[in-house]
């Protein structure tokens, strides 16, 4: 029996279009694409052609390269803000409330589509059509919803009922979409038919032209002429971690995650951390305190250095000492308990490794008409505007925590993997990279271990499988943290591949509804 290549997805279908790839011949990054767009349709409350991301790829003989097609901030030639469809909505958590801005002012230019194309005609082997036919076939015929996406779609439907046209993408009839549902969307079926059949660039330029037709100025929006002219996905060295005995390659600046994941590595290695009981109270406060001084680091000017001075930020994720600019702040940023983000993780059997993470948002609440995508709203989170809303430059690249994370040994790949959750992204790949490499855990245990989170003078901690006493020890040096007595949503969805001795294997994180795939005939 031949293996072809390992993929880890947060849906059945979006790994089983790129092990289908995989399995036709495809390389890692036709295999990658290929999940990513059908996660456009049966992930759609995760990841939209309207959103943007960023991917990780490569292999020994040619090197690693970041695709950056993350969204940048609209509004070139505008002289003044035009009146914003631009308002809050509140989404129910069950536990908590939290305020999304949506509306055509909360969109920024999306990369998402270019992005995919871009990185295909970078790296892919197999004819556009053949990666997109997964894509075509859900979109047109329909599929089965996951649990995980209905549970979604519930929990933003103040958000994706505030149009018609958004409205019939999420929900099926007049009833509230359930798992099992059958679920299509056929215009986005055709517009992906067309363009594995056509000219992309015809295809790709009508796209952009719905963009700037229904999300520009006339329209409550900010997208312009120049906005879609001036955009384009941007290939960037990876930011490169030595760790032992291995290289982690991660999302460099203006990414926020990546820095920050290379800081903690560092700060890990410098205190030999590793020789804990794992899960133990040593462990568990151990990690508290050190993701305390990653959120130390974020919260003392780093999201501005990301644009002003991202080389610094290089040096101190590659072994520079903390610099005075950190002073230990301890404000508390709003965490979203949703972070509406997916991952997905790829190694063939040539050894060539992709990761990719992609978003919309919550979505802004409006479709490009007779497409049947989504738009983001990431003009409207807290976490990607730090200084507050519309108050970044046109054209400026938006930061974002998507970390997708590349291990290397020597120049092989040995491990990829990424995360959802908004902010807790740094988090959740600090820790699995530590459950592997200083802890030395199988790679399930290492992505479905109790996680923990800090930001600011918060903590959030699992109770489960914790050693006794372990998290009192946490509530007594932490006061106020928030405890989940089962493994949580909100810790993100580390989705991993390994490749060890020629063995190919992955773990998907069942906090999302984590899928692995090993392709073979």
């Amino acid at each position: 029996m031949s293996v072809h290549g390992v993929i880890a997805a947060s849906d059945p279908h979006t790994a089983m279009a790129g092990a289908r790839l995989l399995r036709c011949g495809g390389n890692a990054v036709d295999a990658i694409v290929a999940a990513k767009f059908a996660a456009t349709i049966t992930e759609l409350p995760l990841t939209s052609l309207g959103g943007g991301g960023a991917c990780l790829w490569g292999d020994a003989d040619h090197g690693y390269k970041v695709l950056d097609f993350f969204a940048a901030t609209p509004g070139r030639s505008l002289d003044a803000l035009p009146a914003l469809d631009f308002a809050p909505v509140t989404v129910d958590f069950g536990q908590t409330t939290q305020v999304f801005h949506v509306g055509k002012g909360a969109a920024a230019v999306p990369g998402e589509l270019a992005g995919l194309l871009e990185l295909h005609r970078r790296a892919g082997r197999l004819p556009l059509r053949e990666v997109l036919a997964p894509a075509v076939s859900w979109a047109r015929d329909g599929f089965a919803v996951s649990p995980q996406m209905a549970r979604l779609a519930d929990v933003i439907a103040p958000i994706v009922s505030r149009s018609p046209a958004v409205a019939r993408l999420f929900f099926p009839g007049e009833h509230m979409l359930q798992a099992g549902d059958r679920l299509a969307n056929p215009d986005l079926g055709d517009f992906l038919h067309t363009l594995g059949e056509g000219d992309p660039d015809t295809v790709v330029a009508s796209y952009w032209m719905s963009l700037v037709d229904h999300f520009g100025p006339a329209h409550g929006g900010l997208i312009t002429r120049q906005d879609v002219a001036a955009y384009a996905p941007v290939v960037r060295e990876p930011l490169c971690v030595p760790f032992g005995a291995y290289t982690v390659l991660t999302n460099p600046p203006p990414s926020a995650g990546g820095g920050l994941i290379g800081i903690g590595l560092q700060i890990a290695d410098g205190l030999g951390l590793g020789q804990e009981q794992f899960l133990s109270r040593e462990h568990q406060l151990a990690i508290a305190a050190l993701l305390a001084t990653v959120s130390d680091v974020r919260q003392s000017g780093y999201d501005e250095r990301l644009h002003v001075d991202p080389e610094a930020i290089r040096v101190l994720a590659a072994g520079g000492s903390l610099p005075a600019w950190i002073e230990g702040a301890r404000s508390r940023r709003r965490e979203n308990p949703l972070g509406a983000t997916t991952h997905i993780s790829v190694i063939d059997a040539q050894g060539m490794a992709a990761a990719m993470t992609t978003s919309n948002g919550e979505g802004c609440g409006h479709a490009l008409p007779g497409l049947g995508i989504h738009v983001n709203n990431f003009l409207g989170e807290d976490d990607i505007n730090p200084a507050g809303f519309h108050q970044s430059p046109a054209g400026r690249w938006l930061s974002t925590m998507m970390a997708p994370t590349i291990v290397v040994a020597g120049d092989r790949p040995c491990v990829a993997l990424g995360s959802g959750g908004s902010n807790r992204i740094r988090s959740a790949i600090l820790q699995v990279l530590l459950n592997l490499l200083s802890y030395r855990r199988p790679l399930d245990e290492a992505v479905n271990a109790a996680r923990l989170h800090v930001d600011g003078s918060q903590l959030w901690f699992e109770d489960v499988g914790l050693a006794a006493g372990t998290a009192d020890a946490l509530q007594a040096a932490w006061p106020g943290a928030t405890r989940f007595d089962a493994a949580s949503f909100f810790f993100g969805g580390v989705n991993a591949v390994v490749s060890v001795d020629g063995h190919l294997a992955g773990a998907g994180d069942r906090r999302r509804g984590g899928v692995v795939l090993l392709a073979e005939d």
